[in-house]
């Protein structure tokens, strides 16, 4: 009976950690979208002759 609540324990354990593991896997990729899309966005401004100026003002 114990090794059978030991199995199902370590089951429950795994399970649980590989649904972690996958939920991390799907923050990361939305993270990484999210920066792509500032960082293309980022981009364009500078080529339109935004850039930085903007946030420490005009000189």
């Amino acid at each position: 009976m114990g090794v059978i609540l030991l199995v199902l324990l370590l089951a429950l354990v795994l399970g649980g950690l590989g649904f972690a593991v996958h939920a991390l896997w799907v923050i990361a990729v939305i993270v990484f979208a999210a920066w792509l899309i500032g960082f293309g966005i980022r981009r364009g401004e500078a080529a339109a002759g935004g850039g930085r100026r903007r946030w420490y003002g005009r000189w």
